[in-house]
């Protein structure tokens, strides 16, 4: 863990994983802003709901409290995740590229390739996910070479240092009186 989160070549290699998984987000979200059609994720989240993930062996849904979520709280608010979803992206690969906020934007991709790959889409995003798992492991030596060098410590001057604060040493477990 040392190595990933303190060395400079670690911080080169998350550095160069950060920008190419800030690219694929980049280039999946703009394309939804911009296109000539507006983007809508209705048809895809009825087709998680008519073609749920499914158990080869025992033909139950593979994640029900997924698809729950979906036909309950994502489709009665289509116009909310029509607006989230390709905004999310591109904020995702903006603060990856620029290596702002990096952890944030990696846990957020993190997040948003489990729901596609909940819904049944696999493409690359277990790749992604890998790619996305390596910029976490390496905390905020990721965002070394990009602007969270100037970032987090800015806002942990604005915070009083309560954001950003390393653990003191001692127990793991304390006896509370």
């Amino acid at each position: 863990m040392k190595f990933w989160r303190e060395n400079v070549w670690a911080a080169g290699f998350a550095a160069f994983i950060r920008i190419f998984l800030g690219y694929q987000w980049l280039s999946s979200g703009l394309p939804k802003l911009t296109g000539a059609t507006p983007f809508t994720a209705e048809g895809f989240l009825n087709n998680v709901i008519t073609n749920p993930v499914m158990n080869k062996a025992t033909g139950e849904p593979l994640y029900p409290l997924f698809n729950s979520f979906v036909e309950h709280v994502a489709l009665p608010n289509i116009k909310i995740i029509n607006i989230l979803v390709p905004w999310g992206e591109v904020l995702i690969g903006a603060g990856l590229i620029l290596g702002t906020l990096t952890l944030t934007a990696a846990f957020f991709g993190l997040v948003m390739n489990f729901m596609f790959m909940f819904a049944g889409t696999v493409s690359s995003n277990p790749w992604l996910l890998l790619l996305g798992f390596i910029v976490v492991l390496a905390g905020a030596n990721a965002g070394r070479f990009g602007l969270d060098r100037y970032v987090l410590p800015w806002l942990g001057k604005k915070t009083g240092g309560k954001l950003f604060r390393r653990a003191e040493a001692g127990p793991a477990f304390r006896v509370i009186k």
